[in-house]
């Protein structure tokens, strides 16, 4: 009896929906090697794992988020959460969801009320903090001032959870709050920003009354396709005085051009980024 082919067992089998890969960067057709997945997809499992791993840990650059947003004169205010740490911020999800002592009183000394109220925090991924937040808050800043609305400074909240939003809007008596913060990592998505709006914020609000745009980013959802999308909810909840899962998402190819009713010609005050022909992941204006 002769011994088996070894390069049989470890030879890579390609799997027959690998044509669909293309399509999305899921784990899908991995292929296997023998009864196992091909080393090249464990190693990557285990490299997305450890970006993921990073991501939640990593540490948030507030002062240069709002250098950045300096850089583009829109004012910010720092607060704290009572989370003070990190870990304290994973083990205790609701010291994040409340402001420090002190903090609601330094915020009510913000000429109030305010229609809008923007809240940028790490949340449980600094990197798409870092990587999306200012590029998702720019072209709807703009917006909102070219129709007019009293914006607040923006809240730079570290260690925050979602449901800061509502005690940072009540003290700053807003019509709307505006969160944006990391998302939990997802292996192959470490950078995902979450956009949580809430009409009329306060410590009563639950889920239910917010809306929720989620894996923004390029490979996502756009950051500009976001704003876009934040402030035609806005106006439809102006418009028909709803919030959260009564606010349905009806939106079909609005633009922030067309939202303000101003020329086209005139678009690139709102930061609008060039469009390539056939570029995967923009949205036509």
């Amino acid at each position: 009896m002769s011994a088996p082919d070894s390069s049989l067992a470890t030879r890579v089998q390609t799997d027959l929906w690998q044509h669909l890969k293309r399509f999305t960067p899921a784990r899908i057709a991995l292929g296997r090697a023998g009864g196992s997945l091909p080393t090249r997809e464990i190693l990557d499992f285990r490299a997305s794992h450890a970006l993921a791993r990073d991501a939640v840990q990593a540490k948030f650059n507030a002062a240069g988020v709002a250098a950045d947003l300096a850089g583009h004169s829109v004012p910010t205010i720092q607060v704290a959460t009572q989370a003070r740490s990190r870990a304290e911020f994973l083990q205790r999800p609701d010291r994040g969801r409340m402001l420090a002592t002190g903090e609601e009183e330094r915020l009510s000394r913000v000429p109030r009320p305010v229609d809008l109220v923007i809240v940028v925090s790490d949340g449980l991924s600094a990197l798409a903090a870092h990587r999306h937040a200012v590029a998702t808050l720019l072209p709807l800043w703009r917006a909102v001032q070219v129709l007019g609305w009293k914006v607040a400074p923006v809240v730079i909240a570290p260690f925050a959870r979602v449901k800061l939003q509502d005690a940072v809007g009540e003290a700053m008596v807003a019509s709307f709050a505006v969160m944006l913060l990391g998302e939990r990592p997802g292996l192959g998505t470490p950078d995902s920003l979450g956009a949580y709006l809430i009409a009329s914020p306060t410590a009563g609000c639950t889920d239910a009354d917010r809306n929720c745009l989620s894996n923004i980013r390029p490979e996502g959802l756009p950051p500009y396709a976001a704003a876009e999308k934040l402030l035609w909810l806005m106006q439809q909840s102006r418009a028909t005085g709803r919030r959260g899962i009564h606010l349905k998402d009806t939106m079909a190819a609005a633009s922030l051009r067309a939202a303000v009713g101003r020329d086209e010609t005139k678009a690139d005050e709102l930061g609008h980024p060039p469009v390539s022909p056939g570029a995967a992941g923009t949205q036509a204006p």
